[in-house]
């Protein structure tokens, strides 16, 4: 296994919906991961008409307790942000210094978050398999595209990269290792994708990311090893507030401490320059030299 270590990992909190339809609860999010030591918050836009079906949209939330309306579209609407307040969201992240980005789940969505998204643009892994929203973005937005494969087969993986490159986006491409549950038992990350996707697709795309939807903090930095360059996690300001992600989501302590564990690894992740560091001289000559001279008597 060839080790190569990069230079800088990308952390990305993922509000998604978590700010419950709230603006100012957005913008307190978005302080707290600057504060964490986030790179980017991102935040989602869907079209809920063209993406429900009418029965969908009148059907009831699959679990009650986590809807904000009457029907899984009126609480779909509810969490859903204007074009005008994704905007607002991307001017206080530059007033804050913390950099936007955005899912889209649909065409119509792409076309208005390509206006703001400056760095990059993600694709969920519900609609990675949508040609018609990556053949859109491959065309016509011209900076980063990443996507996550949860819920995909590493046929339909192969599939996606191939697509990218027939439109010569391939180098464009920051391919997530990903498994979509919330939260996700540790057992079922598969954290070993991370390897296999940097080392089946390293000459292909851009970067590899990892998209991590489980608790705690104890495997995130593996995904360094492995090849992940960007990590992704959700990110709340309660993770028993009411809704679907909060659970698989980290809160301010969670993130900051994310960010602290993640430089620590890239700092450690080096090899000796020299056979006695200079760190180890004092101890060397207080505990080594000594036996070394022991030995050589004997």
């Amino acid at each position: 296994m060839k080790i190569s270590i990069p230079n800088k990992i990308n952390i990305v909190a993922e509000i998604g919906c978590n700010h419950m339809g709230k603006m100012q609860l957005a913008k307190k999010m978005i302080i707290l991961a600057k504060k964490a030591g986030a790179d980017y918050v991102k935040f989602q836009k869907r079209d809920n008409k063209v993406l429900l079906s009418k029965k969908q949209f009148n059907e009831k939330h699959p679990v009650e307790k986590n809807s904000f309306g009457n029907t899984y579209g009126e609480h779909r609407e509810f969490l859903e942000f204007s074009f005008n307040q994704h905007k607002e969201l991307y001017n206080y992240c530059s007033k804050n210094k913390i950099k936007y980005s955005c899912s889209v789940w649909d065409v119509n969505s792409a076309k208005l978050m390509k206006k703001i998204c400056k760095d990059y643009i993600k694709v969920p892994s519900a609609v990675n398999l949508n040609f018609s929203l990556l053949k859109y973005l491959c065309i016509n937005y011209k900076k980063d595209i990443h996507v996550s494969t949860g819920m995909t087969s590493k046929k339909n993986v192969k599939k996606i990269v191939n697509f990218f490159k027939k439109y010569k986006r391939n180098n464009s491409l920051i391919l997530y290792s990903c498994v979509s549950d919330y939260p996700v038992n540790i057992s079922n990350v598969n954290l070993l994708d991370v390897y296999e996707l940097k080392n089946k697709y390293k000459k292909l795309v851009k970067k590899i990311g990892f998209s991590g939807h489980h608790n705690g903090l104890s495997i995130d930095n593996c995904s360094v090893l492995l090849g992940a360059e960007w990590i992704e996690r959700h990110f709340t300001f309660d993770r028993t507030a009411k809704g679907t992600d909060h659970a698989a989501s980290l809160e301010y302590e969670g993130l900051y401490k994310l960010k602290i564990r993640i430089d620590e690894t890239l700092k450690a992740l080096t090899y000796k320059t020299k056979n006695i560091l200079n760190c180890e001289k004092k101890q060397f000559d207080y505990l080594k030299k000594t036996n070394i001279l022991k030995e050589v008597d004997s």
